[in-house]
């Protein structure tokens, strides 16, 4: 949408990107130049308010940040306008037993227990910088407010609908796409495919992997990070998308409906604005293993159109995207300057 802006960031791996900002002007923080800054990125928690903070913003009329954690705390110059597209509140501070637990080490956790309280003190201050925030789904919306005490617009984030538009002969797996990550609760849908004797292909790497694998039985694939290609042609040919946890806006399961393929998903979250019940997909409204098993067994018996799946899915289609949030951001531009020149 503003192909000459820079991307301010806190630490900046090209070689993750593949290429694909090798046309952006991307500007990072004091932290790119701490040795394996980019490897051990978590362990610089502590320094990522101030690294954000100390980002030279000056210069600009509009700054957008867009934020899960941190970016939403960068400052701006007066008369500056900043708009935070906010895709959750910070999950490992408030919300800890669905993110951080079982990720920091034992010997770590007496440390994030003594910055956690500064931290969030930080982060509640932080979400009251931005002018205005945007939240990618009502779910996150309904955080914002729990969370920040602040209303937010909604904007749906987009989805490359036009990629998955291809015809395929669907397979004999199902298919969890998703960071392996505890709170994605990945292990659900290995135990109920377990139970089942169904085959299961999981996508994507994360610190959760070697625990996984463990509980997988031998109808149980792995196949680790996927390349676009790839994706598309796995989604393409599943029996069934699987969104086993509780998502923020439930990107995946509108890729499938795009391929015209179904998603059985826990009824909470993203997952209830981005699947249509019956019609893109299923809900299990137990997060347990039988019951999603169960889920999967219904799915066998139920029929789903296709071209209804996709004309779901482009209502999500970036075009729409731009044109909403550019619509925002020209209302809040108005506003903005409104106020400036009453004051």
């Amino acid at each position: 949408m503003y192909p000459q802006a820079p991307v301010y960031t806190s630490i900046y791996d090209a070689a993750a990107f593949e290429g694909r900002f090798s046309s952006i002007d991307v500007r990072t923080s004091y932290l790119q130049n701490i040795p394996g800054a980019k490897r051990n990125f978590r362990a610089l928690l502590p320094f990522y308010p101030r690294a954000f903070e100390s980002l030279d913003l000056r210069g600009y009329d509009l700054v957008i940040s867009s934020t899960t954690s941190f970016a939403k705390g960068v400052r701006v110059a007066p008369g500056t306008l900043h708009v935070a597209y906010v895709h959750t509140p910070t999950r490992f501070l408030w919300y800890p037993n669905e993110y951080v637990t079982e990720l920091t080490p034992p010997l770590a956790r007496p440390l994030l227990t003594l910055v956690a309280p500064w931290l969030r003190r930080w982060d509640l201050a932080a979400a009251h910088r931005p002018h205005y925030l945007v939240a990618n789904s009502r779910n996150i919306a309904q955080r914002i407010e729990q969370t920040y005490g602040r209303r937010s617009d909604v904007v749906p984030c987009p989805a490359d609908t036009a990629s998955f538009a291809r015809e395929q002969a669907v397979g004999d797996y199902f298919l969890v796409m998703s960071r392996l990550l505890p709170y994605k609760r990945v292990a659900l849908a290995i135990e109920a495919c377990n139970l089942r004797g169904a085959r299961l292909i999981v996508a994507g790497t994360g610190p959760d992997a070697r625990r996984l694998r463990a509980l997988a039985s031998s109808t149980v694939e792995f196949v680790g990070r996927v390349d676009d290609e790839s994706r598309v042609r796995l989604i393409a040919g599943a029996r069934a998308l699987i969104v086993p946890g509780i998502e923020d806006f439930g990107l995946v399961a509108l890729e499938a409906a795009a391929a015209g393929r179904p998603s059985v998903a826990f009824a909470a979250g993203g997952a209830l604005e981005t699947i249509v019940e019956g019609e893109t997909g299923l809900f299990f409204r137990e997060p347990l293993a039988d019951t999603l098993a169960q889920t999967l067994e219904t799915l066998e018996h139920t029929s789903f159109d296709r071209e209804r799946m996709r004309a779901h899915a482009r209502r999500f289609a970036p075009e729409a995207f731009r044109s909403t949030f550019l619509a925002l951001i020209e209302r809040y531009l108005h506003e903005f300057k409104s106020r400036g020149l009453r004051t």
